[in-house]
């Protein structure tokens, strides 16, 4: 078998899951497509542990490490994805950044807020 086939495979599911990535907005959807592209690397590896024939078999171990490690990953990442549901609402990638950038301290605070000063409140 030609190694080329499995390797433009590898690179067609790679460049799926970069784009599913990089374009999609749900949480869910971004998850698989970064577990597209484990599997695309995992088709990678066990293609060239075939092509060179190493007697330790050390690309199909590290694809066993690999399943495992996307394993616990989606398990840990839909668990944190269904929390954010819940408390929000929506699994929208672009609307969980923008209301985590939303409630940053303010910078400059007024008079009477800074360190040492009483508040008018505290002070009557």
């Amino acid at each position: 078998m030609h190694l080329a086939y499995p390797a433009v495979l590898a690179a067609l599911l790679f460049a799926t899951g970069l784009y599913g990535v990089l374009a999609r907005r749900n949480a869910i959807l971004v998850l698989m497509s970064v577990e597209l592209m484990l599997n695309a690397v995992n088709l990678n590896l066990v293609a060239f542990d075939v092509w060179l024939r190493d007697t330790l078999h050390s690309g199909q171990a590290l694809t066993l490490f690999t399943i495992a490690i996307a394993a616990a990953e989606i398990g840990i990442g839909l668990a944190i994805v269904l929390m954010v549901y819940r408390n929000r609402g929506t699994s929208d990638v672009d609307r969980l950044r923008d209301t985590a950038e939303g409630h940053e301290p303010d910078q400059n605070p007024g008079p009477g807020t800074a360190a040492g000063t009483a508040r008018p409140e505290a002070a009557a």
